[in-house]
């Protein structure tokens, strides 16, 4: 007979490894991983999970750069010498296995973040750069293992979890992860989610347009062509098309609740050199979201399409489009038993087990779509809260999150009695 811990016997082990878990955030907090610069947050993650999994070292190379699905929105990173780290609890049974993501680096600093990098322990509130996202969700998987490992449980099925780097810059390191193959039954890919089971999660690219003109000076308006303006009207040109997009998106199960679940960001603009002279060229970047009805593919070639459409003579013949970062969409139905057992794992936890959809991008559509193994995206923390300034987690939600999936882990995987 498969017996489980009662939700009580879980929280109890929870609370008596708390400071603990407190302690190993704010220390991964410490550190500024930022994309390329992980490996001591990720020798320190390596040295905490050894007393409860096997770990192991995946080191990268720079041949990944020649993966079709690698991302460039930084450039010149390198891979040689680094490395993702992939744990193991091996199951005692015939059980089924389960799989946990998420990631060490972080983004830069905000405007008007102070110390970013020295948490803040207050009123069971931790603040501090990479508190929700992600190094909060792997204080959250030490605190749910480490539970386990209080209470003695012996697992039938296995756990794995991949500890990644380079996810805030196009899910690199989850990329190398799945490239090595992986097999599982289930995967949860941890991000903040304030403790809802998203089984939908929106696609994205990020693209670079670059527009040329005819430079020179403002007195010969005649002979000249602002790239600057071209890129004005190319901007217009995306607004259109994402309202053309959206306007097509209506309908799709858990997303129809937002205003705009897949919205246009034009986040860098640059050109010129002078206030009296038209640019020779101008270079604009952003990321577009897109729903389930649409693929990456077709996404890029319509965005292409719509400024041959409607751009002039001119920039028609002078614009050039990139694409950094190209993630599908990905769907799981919410009747899926990955999906119940979770959303009954919350209510028993006395979440409210809310099944719900992501309006951001994240590395689950590499499992679900890739892999085939079945994903949803869980974890503590605000989304409003991750890349701003007053990125934070409450201890609480720490300590939820864990229960859920140390219960979640003995329904799924089964126990050994």
């Amino acid at each position: 007979m498969n017996h489980r811990h009662s939700i009580s016997d879980i929280r109890a082990a929870i609370r008596s490894v708390r400071d603990e878990v407190v302690d190993f955030l704010c220390e991964l907090i410490r550190i500024q991983s930022l994309s390329g610069r992980e490996a001591e947050a990720m020798d320190l993650a390596a040295r905490r999970f050894a007393d409860m999994a096997e770990v192991e070292r995946v080191p990268l190379s720079n041949s990944l750069r020649q993966d079709v699905d690698y991302s460039d929105p930084v450039q010149g990173l390198e891979y040689e010498g680094r490395f993702n780290i992939r744990l193991r609890l091996p199951g005692y049974g015939r059980g089924q296995t389960v799989l946990f993501n998420t990631h060490l680096d972080v983004v830069p600093a905000s405007q008007g973040q102070e110390k970013p990098f020295d948490p803040i322990v207050d009123d069971g509130i931790v603040r501090g750069r990479g508190a929700c996202d992600a190094k909060g969700q792997v204080a959250t998987l030490y605190a749910a293992l480490a539970a386990l490992r209080r209470m003695g449980v012996r697992l039938k099925g296995g756990v794995i979890a991949h500890l990644v780097v380079e996810e805030e810059v196009g899910g690199n390191g989850t990329l190398a992860m799945i490239r090595s193959g992986e097999k599982a039954d289930a995967c949860i890919v941890m991000e903040p989610t304030s403790l809802r089971v998203v089984s939908s999660v929106r696609g994205a690219v990020w693209f670079r347009v670059i527009t040329t003109g005819k430079p020179g000076h403002a007195g010969r308006a005649g002979d000249t062509v602002s790239a600057l303006k071209m890129m004005i009207r190319v901007i217009e040109i995306l607004e259109g098309y994402h309202a053309r997009l959206l306007a097509g998106s209506r309908g799709i199960p858990l997303f129809d609740q937002f205003p705009n679940p897949m919205p246009i960001t034009f986040g860098k603009l640059e050109a010129g050199d002078w206030p009296a002279t038209a640019p020779a060229q101008a270079t604009l970047e952003g990321v577009l979201g897109f729903l389930p009805n649409k693929t990456r593919r077709q996404v890029m070639e319509e965005m292409r399409q719509a400024i041959l459409d409607a751009g002039d003579a001119w920039l028609r013949e002078h614009f050039r489009m990139e694409f950094m970062y190209r993630h599908d969409a990905h769907v799981l139905p919410v009747d899926h038993p990955l999906v119940t057992n979770l959303r009954d794992c919350c209510l028993d936890t006395g979440l409210s087990g809310d099944v719900s959809a992501m309006t951001a991008s994240c590395d689950s559509w590499f499992y679900n779509n890739q892999l085939g193994i079945p994903t949803v995206v869980f974890g503590p923390g605000s989304l409003g809260f991750a890349h701003s300034n007053e990125e934070q987690i409450a201890i609480r939600e720490i300590e939820d999150g864990a229960a859920v999936l140390a219960g979640f882990i003995e329904r799924w995987c089964g126990r050994e009695d």
